[in-house]
């Protein structure tokens, strides 16, 4: 697993091999033949003013251009030219306009979001999504603890928490994690600060933010106590909001929330050893979801980890252990949505991952390393007093699901010459899945479904095998190729495996996908398995870091991909006879493997317009990204991100900074057939920020969607609520809807730093 604190942040003989960078790219073919044109004047100036900090840029890690030197010299993790980083500043900004995490993978490299609650979005990059995008918060990890996923990892820290985000795409080395096809996210909260001295010192921010559209306010607070070899650190912030409204004016029903996080970390430094605890917790009273017919009632999370850090003569050792309980409730939120149904899950989370690092000769390191990771699920709903359907029994939807999955590798980086550089690695992850018996609210509508699937053996092991080769050529200062080759295996989920009623309502209460169809698992799901290459262009400016490009296509060929097929099983038939063939409205699916295949291309880079003492500097910056994906049988894949890209200006004067942002998607049409997933139309948003520090005052005022641009989001999915209709149980959802995003918002932060 890879480290959650970056170690050349915290021992000082450890060298940091990442160099900050910033993205653009105009995403068309002439940005791609003028760029030499628009460079040269850039480099050409002659003794520019220092360069400056600029707000919202997407970071990444920069290309090594050292070997170690042997024993004991630099060992840090290897960084794939295709990593994307977003630094901590830029997290804390995006509160300004986004109290949701996962969206902030929107501004990465082909990374996007899956529309959910407020501050629930499930992450997404290059086409893969949801748990297929392993994230850990300071190396812990979060299984899936609600059947429509509304407390993914990210949602356990708000933006103004987070220092830092590495994501890594599919070819990433095998240390950096197991079971994942998509992508592996660290994200560090916290991490130790030490200070010159023994006398310790305090500082830290308090910010407040409005934003307009929803009503949305909140605060965020960070408090550090430091000396040479202690770190003491809070942080943690708490935001509302109401509905949010459309451009053309509609409020956009089950879009309020509420939440809260916490986290307390402890870091103490001995010689050349760092010791770090940490505990956290969050508090989400309600959180609206218009792509899905149960709200958020109530989630409560408590969580803990420890962490070590330490330098040899023969190199690193890392180690972390945590453990993570949540307890959480779905039901409806009034007055958007009415009735009673309780739903409730309780999950708990605990492991460890070590990892050692040997630098074997001036040329070669070698990372071995073992994870252990634990996840069990109980999910229940109660009946419900004077309910026909919903009692007067509880409803056993997973009982005592157990997930233990066991992982060793071995990865080898070789420095082959000064130009060359190699690291090939290999990984087996054991995986051990099973569940008790179930039963329904009744025997009369349930009875069947539970005894087919207490008949079954629900004992599963998966042995999964992954493997990455990468292979860096350092051309020269200017230029660097990078070539990837992965095999990354995941397991089927709880849910994809275990959900088990083919009653409609109970296969309306499954699924994660905001498209509002049913889903039921299937015990025979096999791992998926994605082959993936991908290669990696950068060119940069190497003497003032001016300007930069990047082009990044990848190809991943799935086996056993993980999707759904129209349910034939009896009880589906019978609760919709014409679903295998209904082409205009919501249908029941059975998660089924098939073999798939994605590709794309990301394209991103900046340049530098001007840099002087009277006009300060100005950077354009964009990226452009492209994906598709397909079963082998000629179904598109779900949620699919059209083609889409951003252009922006960003300029700092003084005090002052200022970004001018243009946001451009095009049309989805290809969608999945097998879900009836709906169409959207090609939109383009304008947004603008400023900010201004004044002694230890920053001033942010932004406008979002200027033009009050009326659009829906591609991977927004179905809304469920603003167009319903009626029927015996109150209220069902209209298919043929798909939700709208937030129209125009004019929103204000102010940051107090001490």
């Amino acid at each position: 697993m890879s480290s959650p604190f970056d170690p050349a942040s915290s021992l000082s003989r450890l060298r940091g091999t990442f160099a900050r960078s910033t993205a653009l790219f105009a995403p068309s073919a002439l940005a791609l033949v003028l760029m030499p044109a628009l460079v040269a004047p850039a480099v050409a100036q002659t003794s520019p003013p220092p360069a400056m900090d600029l707000p919202p840029v997407t970071v990444r890690a920069a290309t090594p251009t050292a070997a170690a030197a042997g024993p004991g010299a630099d060992t840090g993790n290897f960084s794939p030219a295709d990593i994307a980083l977003i630094s901590g500043s830029e997290a804390q900004a995006a509160t300004l306009w986004t109290s949701d995490s996962g969206s902030l993978l929107n501004r990465i490299p082909g990374g996007a979001a899956w529309g959910a609650g407020g501050v629930s979005s499930l992450p997404a990059v290059n086409g893969m999504a949801a748990d297929r995008v392993q994230v850990a918060v300071n190396g812990m990890l979060f299984g899936i603890a609600c059947p429509n996923q509304m407390n993914p990892p990210f949602s356990f820290v708000n933006p103004a928490m987070i220092a830092n985000v590495k994501v890594y795409t599919a070819t990433a080395p095998v240390s950096v994690g197991g079971d994942y096809t998509g992508a592996r996210v660290n994200v560090t909260v916290a991490p130790p600060k030490f200070t010159e001295g023994e006398q310790l010192t305090v500082s830290g921010s308090v910010s407040g933010f409005y934003r307009s559209n929803n009503n949305s306010y909140g605060v965020d607070a960070t408090v550090t106590v430091a000396n040479a070899d202690t770190s003491v650190t809070y942080t943690g912030g708490w935001a509302t909001a109401s509905d949010y409204v459309a451009g053309d004016g509609t409020t956009i029903k089950s879009t309020m929330y509420e939440t809260q996080n916490h986290a307390l970390t402890i870091s103490k430094k001995v010689g050349e050893q760092l010791f770090t605890v940490g505990i956290g917790g969050q508090f989400i009273p309600y959180e609206g979801y218009p792509n899905q017919y149960m709200d958020l009632v109530e989630n409560k999370s408590l969580n803990a980890f420890g962490r070590y850090l330490g330098e040899f003569d023969w190199g690193q050792l890392e180690g972390n252990v945590f453990a993570n309980q949540i307890r959480h409730t779905m039901g409806f939120i009034a007055p958007d949505k009415i009735g009673d149904m309780p739903m409730d899950t309780r999950a708990t989370d605990a492991g460890y991952a070590l990892k050692g690092t040997m630098a074997m000769s001036s040329r070669d390191i070698l990372r071995i390393g073992n994870e252990l990771y634990y996840n069990n699920l109980d999910d229940w709903w109660p009946p419900v007093a004077g309910s026909m359907m919903m009692g007067p029994d509880t409803f056993q939807s997973i009982n005592n699901g157990q997930k233990l999955r066991v992982g060793i590798y071995g990865e080898w980086e070789r420095r082959i010459d000064d130009r060359w550089t190699a690291v090939i690695g290999v990984r087996n992850d054991v995986v051990w899945m099973n569940t008790g018996d179930v039963e329904g609210y009744n025997a009369m509508m349930y009875g069947a479904d539970a005894a087919l699937f207490n008949a079954q053996s629900h004992a599963r092991t998966d042995f999964n095998v992954d493997a990455s080769a990468i292979l860096r050529y350092e051309a020269n200062a200017a230029s660097t190729y990078e070539f990837g080759l992965a095999r990354k295996t995941r397991s089927p989920n709880f849910y994809e495996r275990y959900a088990w009623s083919t009653n409609a309502m109970a296969m309306d209460m499954i699924g994660w996908f905001g498209d509002g169809n049913g889903y039921v698992g299937n015990l025979n799901l096999e791992p998926e398995a994605a082959h993936t290459a991908s290669f990696t262009a950068t060119w940069r400016d190497p003497v003032r870091n001016a300007w930069e490009l990047r082009v990044s296509p990848y190809y991943s060929y799935v086996v056993n991909y993980i999707d759904a097929d129209r349910c034939l099983l009896a009880g589906c038939l019978a609760s919709k006879p014409n679903n295998p063939y209904v082409t205009n409205d919501f249908v029941f699916l059975q998660f089924a493997n098939h073999d798939a295949w994605l590709y794309g291309v990301n394209i991103d880079g900046k340049m530098e317009l001007w840099n002087d003492l009277a006009w300060g500097q100005g950077v354009f910056r964009g990226n452009l990204n492209f994906v598709q994906g397909q079963r082998t049988d000629g179904v598109n894949l779900y949620h699919m991100m059209p083609l889409n890209g951003v252009i922006a200006v960003d300029h700092k004067l003084g005090n002052w900074t200022n970004s001018l942002e243009l946001q451009m998607v095009a049309a989805k049409v290809l969608v999945s057939q097998v879900r009836n997933e709906l169409e959207t139309s090609a939109y383009a948003l304008l947004n603008f920020r400023t900010s201004y520090e004044w002694q230890q005052f920053r001033f942010d005022f932004g406008v979002e969607n200027i033009l009050d641009t009326n659009y829906n989001l591609p991977l927004g999915g179905a809304n469920l609520v603003n167009y319903q209709v009626a029927s015996m149980m109150g209220t069902s959802a209209a298919w043929g809807f798909p939700v709208a995003g937030m129209g125009r918002s004019f929103n204000t932060r102010v940051t107090y730093t001490f």
